[in-house]
């Protein structure tokens, strides 16, 4: 064998035996450090679950919309998970560190300084999952208590959802222009949306609404009328129905449908007769 490369072997040699400590070294740290994360993820659930997270997360119907956004039904089992990553993630760029490279390591250190920004961010866009299910809920059951055909409550959940992706991104340090930029162009499309919605989903309430003015003016309470089908007396002219009794009880009748339809105005009940008996 040759002196250069005895040397060559040598210079191997003390390489290894320099790097295999730092090998063992990180592996022990990735083993441990993985150990320890699982354990802290399992006493984060159980503290969370003690604590009443999960029945607190069911009486405000979070668990459903954990559910549909495929994250489990348990907030608390959620926050554990979150804990054992987040600890997972710090220990492998740990051991990662642990090995000596100076340009990985550099990298790891600004991706550990990173972290806390990105954890945040994360359970901003968690926040904005769970209110954007809420919302959905309260503008679904506003619309349908308002017979709007259009599914507003789908557009107050897609704008939630930007709002609170629009505050990660700024948390992950995306460009305050690109920021208003995307807020602009939600701004206009939720504008021109609920336009769209108020425009088709209340144009039956604003033609009964304004028809309301013309039955008032042409009927008066304690009439008896015939309408499409419908005979009794008018009991009251709501603004955009007319209520009438009849001797199965009492009907709603859109105003507008008294203004476009042939209508019968019965003459008064004479003393003892039964023209109207029955009718309320």
């Amino acid at each position: 064998m040759t002196a250069p490369t005895a040397n060559v072997l040598d210079r191997a040699g003390d390489t290894v035996g320099d790097f295999l400590p730092q090998l063992a070294g990180a592996l022990l740290l990735l083993v441990l450090g993985l150990l320890i994360a699982w354990m802290l993820g399992r006493l984060t659930r159980r503290a969370l679950t003690a604590a009443g997270l999960d029945e607190l997360a069911a009486r405000w119907r979070v668990d459903e919309t954990l559910a549909r956004a495929r994250l489990g039904r348990s907030l608390a089992r959620l926050g554990g998970s979150v804990v054992r990553i987040t600890v997972s993630i710090v220990v492998v760029f740990a051991a990662l560190t642990l090995l000596g490279l100076e340009p990985l390591s550099q990298s790891l250190n600004e991706a550990v300084l990173f972290l806390p920004n990105l954890l945040f961010a994360s359970v901003l866009v968690l926040a904005g999952v769970v209110l954007a299910g809420l919302a959905r809920d309260r503008v679904d059951r506003l619309s349908y208590q308002m017979d709007f055909a259009v599914p507003l409550g789908q557009l107050a959940q897609v704008s939630v959802l930007a709002v609170f992706g629009i505050m990660a991104l700024a948390q992950l340090g995306v460009s305050a222009g690109i920021l208003s930029a995307i807020m602009v162009i939600l701004l206009a499309a939720a504008a021109a949306t609920f336009a769209l919605a108020f425009g088709l989903g209340g144009r039956e309430v604003a033609k009964a609404l304004n028809a309301g003015r013309f039955v008032r003016g042409a009927f008066d309470v304690g009439q008896t009328i015939s309408v499409a089908g419908v005979r009794g007396e008018i009991i009251s002219i709501d603004p955009e129905a007319t209520v009438i009794g009849t001797a199965e009880g009492s009907v709603r009748v859109p105003n507008h449908l008294l203004v476009e339809s042939v209508v019968t105005v019965h003459p008064p009940r004479r003393p003892g007769g039964d023209g109207d008996r029955g009718l309320a």
